[in-house]
């Protein structure tokens, strides 16, 4: 009998709550824990991340690459999101640990909808890994749309996302276990609409192959003003949608 690729196992799993339950919070967000998260800290440290930059990570789940932020990131400067409240909890309790979140002090907010209002502060780069791999062109509009005008002044954005050749038929809602698929055409597309400006930067190591696109806002759409930025809250674990 054939034995099942890694693709069709996480395809089997549940989810929410009882899919973490049933395949552990580390292969819920597709395994290769410290792999893919040191990769992250690697690129965005080749990219300027500066331990004073104020991060925010899109849908960090369980915090794979957000536990190497936190560590490198002075405190009070990592702001994490992800609509699975008991990812980010497990994240907190299980990776991160209680002296690690006393010391840095992250936000960990659970977003149903992208809720970027809801940030202590204006982030200077937005990491979105493995995101937009599962969802429809729709929600990354969406996401798009609702974070441009929170960035801060020269903030960039960068995300990952899988690259076919000629558009396919994804699926027509969000799936956390289906890999869904864009043309470099079709991501500029959503930037342009949305007040970014996008550069395909394609591969940058990642073991299944996801590309990366760098965006920054378009000159001719509002930036977040100086006067509106909130002072950063105290960091904390918020789980409620």
């Amino acid at each position: 009998m054939k034995r099942p690729t890694d693709a069709e196992v996480r395809r089997t799993y549940l989810h929410g709550p009882e899919g973490v339950r049933q395949a552990g919070h580390r292969e819920y967000v597709g395994g290769l824990w410290d792999e893919v998260g040191r990769l992250q800290l690697r690129f965005l440290r080749g990219r300027g991340l500066r331990r004073d930059h104020r991060l925010l990570d899109v849908g960090c789940g369980p915090l794979r690459g957000g536990v190497h932020m936190i560590r490198y990131l002075d405190a009070e400067r990592y702001t994490g999101v992800d609509k699975e409240p008991d990812l980010l909890r497990v994240g907190a309790e299980q990776e991160l640990g209680a002296t690690l979140m006393a010391v840095k002090r992250p936000v960990l907010l659970a977003l149903a909808d992208f809720e970027f209002d809801r940030l202590p502060a204006p982030p200077d780069i937005a990491w979105a890994h493995s995101l937009f791999t599962h969802l429809p062109m729709e929600h990354i509009r969406r996401c798009l749309a609702k974070l441009r005008p929170v960035m801060a002044s020269g903030g960039v954005l960068y995300a990952t996302f899988g690259e076919c050749d000629e558009p396919k038929d994804n699926p027509p809602e969000p799936h956390d276990h289906r890999l869904f698929e864009y043309t470099s055409a079709e991501m500029g597309d959503a930037g342009r609409a949305t007040g970014w400006r996008v550069e395909h930067l394609g591969k940058w190591g990642h073991p299944r192959g996801h590309r990366m696109l760098r965006a920054v806002p378009s000159p001719q759409s509002p930036v977040l003003s100086g006067r509106n930025r909130r002072r950063a809250a105290a960091p904390s674990l918020t789980t409620e949608d």
